[in-house]
């Protein structure tokens, strides 16, 4: 499994994105901000919502850190406007914020692709 990281992804904001727009998080309708240690899951592993609002423990680097479901990383569309002409997600991603990394105690440099376990808190 891996944990991606991408700056353009909408929904996590540091303060100062938080007023340039994007859109807010398909669980409940709210921006959330890197420093709150959430993820966005591929289209499978979201199961058409099913995951929602969930924990789920992520393991990688000798540590591990709980993070909640607040959107999905849609695996079956992309490339159009509604989706900011991002490619699709490949089927095995967690789409992580700063914070998820931060407590992973990923060095910076190396932020971008991780091979991680999961598992629902």
């Amino acid at each position: 499994m891996k944990v991606l990281w991408d700056t353009s992804f909408p929904i996590f904001f540091s303060d100062k994105e938080a007023t340039d727009g994007g859109a807010p998080s398909e669980c409940d309708s709210q921006f959330h901000f890197d420093d709150t240690p959430v993820v966005a899951l591929s289209t499978g592993w979201y199961n058409k919502g099913s995951r929602c609002l969930n924990n789920i423990t992520i393991t990688a680097n000798g540590r591990s850190v709980v993070a909640m479901v607040v959107d999905e990383c849609d695996s079956t569309m992309g490339c159009d406007g509604d989706h900011d002409y991002q490619p699709p997600c490949v089927n095995n991603i967690v789409n992580a914020s700063r914070a998820v990394w931060k407590a992973l105690d990923v060095p910076h440099d190396q932020w971008g692709g991780l091979d991680i376990t999961w598992t629902e808190a």
